[in-house]
């Protein structure tokens, strides 16, 4: 198993442990977070990106995958507003590679992982084009001019999904 931070930051050495601003985590023990592979193309954006993710897992349905998917070869998709294109386009990120053995899952659906040390990356690896990275990855890449509406949809799918940032979304 691979696990990864995603940064805009370009040197960082340590990870040290910091409490969770999540009020559904333990606020006294600090955390060091990282995504598997599978979930991390749900942070290959600038950071305050607002974005819904999906992907298929052993439970999605077909009718789901029909309703949502645009081919039979994606499984994966990132939604974006087509006001954060340029960021997007412009955004240099770095993927910071730790060694798993100190880390346990703190939800499937979304692929988090955390540890409870510090860690050290044992790899950092540059993306200077987003784009060009999701589509390697065989990501499909949606813009759409405001998120809330498939924000509501996708929760009541089949789908593992994640929903970030979405206090910087465009309103309704």
């Amino acid at each position: 198993m691979r696990l990864f931070h995603v940064s805009e930051e370009s040197d960082i050495q340590i990870f040290v442990p910091r409490l969770p601003v999540r009020k559904d985590l333990d606020q006294s023990k600090g955390l060091v977070w990282a995504i598997n592979e599978t979930c991390l193309p749900n942070f290959l954006t600038p950071r305050d990106c607002p974005r819904v993710t999906y992907h298929c897992n052993e439970r999605t349905t077909e009718e789901d995958k029909q309703k949502y998917l645009s081919s039979q070869s994606s499984t994966h998709v990132i939604a974006i507003e087509h006001q954060w294109f340029e960021k997007m386009k412009n955004t240099t990120l770095y993927l910071y590679e730790f060694d798993p053995t100190n880390f346990y899952l703190q939800d499937r659906g979304a692929g988090y992982y955390v540890s409870e040390v510090t860690e050290i990356p044992i790899n950092k690896i540059v993306i200077t084009d987003v784009f060009a990275e999701l589509i390697n990855r065989n990501i499909e890449v949606r813009m759409t001019d405001q998120l809330w509406d498939l924000c509501e949809c996708i929760q009541t799918t089949s789908f593992d999904w994640s929903i970030c940032r979405m206090g910087n979304a465009k309103k309704k």
